[in-house]
C-alpha cells in the first residue's frame, strides 16, 4: 500500500519531464500554442470601394434590365409596323397615277389631275418611313442598355457596364435632339398654318 503513492508520484514526474523535453526540442516560440496571442491591428475597409456597385445598385439594375429589353423589343415592333405602313402608302400612290387621272376626269377636280394626290401620298409615305427610323433608334439604345446590364450581371466585366451607360447616354442625347428639332418646328408649323388659311379664305 505504501508503494502505490510513490509509484504514482514517480509516473507524474516522468510525464512532466517528457512534456518539457518535447516543448524544448520540437516547438519554437513562433509555433508554441501556449504563447499568448498577439493583437494585430487592421485598417477598416470602406463600405463601397471605388469602382464597385453596392448590392442595392445591383438589385435595381437587375430589376430594370428585363423592362428595358421589353421596351426595346416593343419599339422594334412599332417602328417596323410604321415603316411598313409608310411603304404601303408610297407604293399605293406611286402606282395609282392612271386611276387618279380617271378620277380627276370623272369628278372634274384638279386636285386629282396630274398626279398631284400621288405626289402628296408619296411624300407622306416617305415621311412615315422617316418617322419609323426615328422610332427605331431609341428602341435600339434602350434594348442595348438593358442587354448590356444583363451581361454585366452575368460576367461582372466593367466593359459591359461601360457599354450599358454609353447606350443610356446615346438614348437621352438622341431624345434631346428630337425634342430640340420638334420645338424648332412649332413656330414654323404655326406660320405655315396661318399662310395656308389666308390663302384659302382670301
Amino acid at each position: 500500500m505504501l508503494l502505490l503513492p510513490s509509484l504514482m508520484e514517480y509516473n507524474s514526474m516522468e510525464c512532466i519531464f517528457i512534456t518539457n523535453l518535447i516543448q524544448e526540442r520540437f516547438m519554437s516560440d513562433e509555433l508554441n500554442p501556449y504563447q499568448s496571442p498577439e493583437t494585430t491591428s487592421f485598417q477598416a475597409a470602406p463600405e463601397m470601394p471605388q469602382g464597385n456597385l453596392t448590392e442595392t445598385m445591383l438589385k435595381y439594375l437587375k430589376a430594370a434590365s428585363p423592362w428595358l429589353r421589353f421596351i426595346g423589343i416593343v419599339g422594334f415592333i412599332m417602328s417596323g409596323m410604321v415603316a411598313l405602313w409608310g411603304l404601303l402608302i408610297f407604293i399605293i400612290f406611286l402606282f395609282s397615277g392612271g386611276f387618279l387621272d380617271d378620277l380627276a376626269y370623272e369628278t372634274g377636280s384638279y386636285f386629282f389631275y396630274g398626279g398631284l394626290l400621288g405626289v402628296i401620298g408619296g411624300i407622306t409615305g416617305l415621311f412615315t418611313v422617316g418617322i419609323a427610323v426615328v422610332m427605331f433608334m431609341p428602341a435600339l439604345f434602350t434594348y442595348r442598355f438593358g442587354d448590356k446590364i444583363r451581361r454585366y450581371l452575368y460576367t461582372g466585366a466593367d466593359k459591359e457596364l461601360e457599354e450599358a451607360f454609353k447606350n443610356d447616354k446615346s438614348l437621352w442625347m438622341f431624345n434631346g435632339i428630337i425634342y430640340i428639332i420638334s420645338l424648332a418646328f412649332v413656330p414654323v408649323t404655326i406660320i405655315a398654318s396661318i399662310i395656308i388659311a389666308l390663302a384659302i379664305y382670301l
